[in-house]
């Protein structure tokens, strides 16, 4: 069969991929809120890194918790924190970049916030996609 044009597989990589977004969403967007709402910080440098690295660690948790069904919570623990860095990564990338390119800065705008979460989950599936067939290696499946 050809490498990616494995139905099963996608629908795989997809789940694995939202919930990963979920956890990226959660955190990211609580940050971005939280300085939107409660300081007068606006500079994007600031605001980024930190939205994003409450991102991964929210999305961490998460996978975590669904993992923790399956194995030991230090097996899941590691296994969340090393299939899906680069994943949240990106996702946190596009997820952020989107809303400065729709939006000009980072806040929680409604309108945009769909087409945000789009970007966010478009973004790393392929990656996803490919890690699951190459090595057989799935976050949350």
């Amino acid at each position: 069969m050809n490498f990616w044009l494995q139905p099963d597989k996608w629908k795989l990589s997809a789940k694995n991929t939202f919930y990963c977004l979920l956890g990226c969403s959660v955190g990211d967007f609580g940050t971005i809120y939280y300085f939107q709402e409660y300081t007068d910080i606006t500079d994007v440098m600031f605001i980024m890194p930190i939205a994003m690295f409450n991102g991964i660690i929210t999305s961490i948790i998460l996978e975590t918790l669904i993992l923790i069904k399956n194995m030991s919570f230090k097996e899941a623990f590691k296994t969340a924190c090393g299939m899906s860095l680069i994943s949240m990564i990106a996702m946190e990338l596009a997820m952020n970049l989107t809303d400065l390119y729709l939006y000009g800065q980072l806040v929680i705008n409604l309108k945009y916030l769909p087409i945000i979460l789009v970007a966010g989950f478009i973004t790393p599936w392929p990656y996803n996609y490919w890690r699951l067939v190459k090595y057989n290696s799935s976050c949350c499946g």
